[in-house]
């Protein structure tokens, strides 16, 4: 995003236009950017007490920011990926939620929108609830099951209580369990129409449909992440595990 000297004078509408992400920044410093479309950043910023270089330094630091390739994970041990998935997690939970519900809750629907924008009110906070009870049984099941694995590996546990362990809900059960989180978005791109908007949709509707799109796009990752690497990594885990449990059972 570019900006000449005097980008503290723009409106903010008129700053969001250009880059949509600038929303995401002003909601990241308690500023919810469709309340002052036509305020200049310099008159947000002083009613915020906040300093519009550091809005700026933030876009500037997440514009850097890139998550490692498909590639770049699968040459890590699976703790690292296991530590990158929550991660993710903690990032959906405190930032991406927060900020689709802050603009699902705030934006005042221009005429057209009502509707749309009363059934996103209603779908959107189940499918938050839903999303977060997910995270919480991942964590809890998976990835303890993946620390369980690790420390057998280490030989904190005896021969028997190892076994037992094992035998307990494999990974390939949990894997079969395992929820992707499409559907409730299916709801979501079916009331949007696929996110299709006019050209001439108001702003506040574009960034919206941007930032599901963007959302969408990024659970679609986080599970590709989670079924073609983590669960194929826990599972040789697990066999090689069992392996040298029995071996050293059959040994004694």
């Amino acid at each position: 995003m570019q900006f000449n000297r005097d980008f503290e004078k723009a409106s903010v509408g008129d700053l969001v236009s250009e880059n949509y992400v600038f929303a995401a920044v002003l909601h990241y410093f308690g500023i919810s950017f469709y309340q002052y479309p036509t305020d200049s950043l310099e008159k947000v910023c002083l009613k915020h007490k906040v300093n519009p270089r550091q809005l700026i330094a933030q876009l500037e630091s997440w514009a850097k920011e890139k998550d490692p390739s498909l590639e770049d994970l699968y040459l890590n041990p699976i703790e690292l990926l296991v530590a990158y998935l929550k991660k993710k997690h903690y990032y959906f939970v405190r930032q991406e939620l927060p900020f689709l519900s802050n603009l699902i809750s705030g934006i005042k629907p221009d005429v057209g929108y009502e509707q749309l924008m009363a059934d996103l009110r209603i779908m959107f906070p189940l499918f938050v609830e839903d999303f977060i009870h997910h995270i919480h049984e991942e964590e809890s099941r998976l990835f303890k099951r993946i620390e369980l694995l690790q420390d057998i590996e280490e030989g904190e546990f005896s021969t028997r209580d190892a076994l037992t362990i094992l035998e307990k809900d494999p990974v390939h059960h949990l894997a079969d369990q395992h929820e992707i989180h499409d559907d409730e978005m299916e709801g979501i791109r079916r009331l949007t129409k696929d996110y299709f908007l006019a050209e001439d949709a108001p702003l506040t509707m574009k960034v919206l449909y941007h930032e599901l799109q963007n959302f969408e796009k990024e659970l679609s990752i986080h599970a590709k992440i989670e079924d073609e690497l983590l669960f194929p990594k826990a599972v040789e885990l697990e066999k090689e595990a069992l392996r040298r449990i029995r071996k050293q059972i059959q040994t004694n």
